[in-house]
């Protein structure tokens, strides 16, 4: 799976998205461990042959309470607040972008805001890549129920093919849903 007979680079377009443990600028366990992967398992030295594209979706805040002790008295505060999301999405897709340039792999990397399994396969239909990766947290049917899973949904409705990538058992935290 190296560069198409045209030559160009095979596309490998991998989600990333913030730890929940840690953070925003930290990558979750799930998706550094995809990357991983990819490294070791697909691109190992062929580092001209292939292109990774990072897209991290930013999640609204579903209850519109993420900065509830915030004052706001001018237009400008909102602007503030919405750099601040961008700037913090930024960072994150800089670790990536910066690993990538350290041993020679092209890539890209952007930022969308919205449901990130919708998003993740909107921008995976106008991309096209040859195929995306996703982390998985393996989570087990119950708690599936209540959290949900993009790579299920990516595996089921995105328009390429989709690997994902379960975290190492010992990279598990004590309560799985974390990341």
């Amino acid at each position: 799976m190296a560069a198409s007979a045209s030559g160009e680079p095979t596309r490998i377009m991998l989600a990333v998205n913030e730890s929940t443990i840690k953070g925003y600028p930290n990558a979750s366990i799930s998706c550094r461990g995809a990357f991983e992967w990819i490294l070791k398992k697909i691109i190992r030295s062929n580092t001209c042959d292939f292109k990774l594209l990072f897209i991290h979706v930013q999640v609204p805040d579903e209850d519109g309470f993420d900065d509830m002790d915030s004052k706001f008295a001018s237009p400008d505060d909102f602007k503030k607040m919405k750099h601040r999301d961008k700037i913090r999405g930024l960072h994150l897709l800089e670790y990536f972008v910066n690993q990538c340039h350290e041993i020679g792999v092209a890539c890209e990397a952007w930022v969308k805001k919205g449901d990130a399994k919708e998003i993740i396969c909107l921008e995976a239909k106008r991309v096209q890549p040859d195929f995306l990766v996703l982390g998985s947290r393996g989570l087990g049917p119950f708690q599936k129920v209540f959290v949900g899973t993009v790579s299920e949904f990516c595996v089921k409705h995105a328009d390429c093919p989709v690997i994902s990538i379960k975290r190492n058992a010992d990279q598990i935290p004590q309560d799985p849903v974390d990341d």
